[in-house]
């Protein structure tokens, strides 16, 4: 299981995001989103294994649809699932996964769901993998910690009402999505880990 530190401050040592980051956690983990989104039974499966923690079995899934996501770091917290990204040698780490906010539920993880954001996620993960231009000025917004214009930009592309918020959050950003069909609420996540 993967723990996050505690946000960043300013005047923190940690680097800042760069678009190349963007792109090759996107274009990793775009193949992932599209099979959760397109094959109801292999979102049904990866379900079944966060919530089991059984990363041996999340491993073989991803391995079978994005190879080079499966390389990585993977956790679970049998609430969602994390895959972390080597960004800067040697301690510099992203990580991106979907989960539901701790101390709500446990051992829960609805493919339902989870499938509804792969699909909303899909077109904002396929422009960052595919455009450097979009990327850069993502990553630029969230560098200088424009909260207006990342909520544009991430909005343009996610036009779903069940996305409820779109925030800066530790040198990345965090989608909240609530649809009527759940009891809770889930993140959509791209965060800098902090070592």
């Amino acid at each position: 299981m993967l723990y996050r530190g505690t946000s960043r401050r300013k005047g923190s040592p940690h680097p800042r995001l760069h678009a190349e980051t963007l792109r090759k956690i996107s274009a990793a983990m775009l193949p992932f989103y599209k099979a959760i989104a397109t094959r109801r039974a292999f979102a049904v499966q990866w379900s079944r294994a966060v919530v089991q923690g059984n990363l041996d079995r999340m491993k073989s899934l991803l391995c079978s649809v994005a190879p080079f996501a499966a390389k990585q770091g993977l956790g679970t917290n049998g609430i969602g699932y994390f895959v972390s990204f080597l960004a800067q040698p040697p301690m510099l780490y992203y990580t991106n996964g979907t989960t539901i906010p701790p101390g709500m539920v446990q051992f829960t993880f609805e493919p339902k769901v989870h499938r509804a954001i792969a699909k909303a996620v899909f077109p904002l993960y396929r422009e960052l993998a595919r455009n450097e231009c979009f990327a850069s000025a993502l990553a630029k917004a969230i560098n200088r910690q424009d909260q207006r214009a990342v909520q544009v930009m991430i909005r343009s592309l996610i036009p779903s009402s069940a996305l409820k918020s779109v925030d800066i959050e530790d040198n990345g950003f965090a989608l909240l999505f609530k649809y009527p069909f759940s009891k809770y609420p889930y993140r959509n996540l791209l965060f800098q880990e902090f070592t």
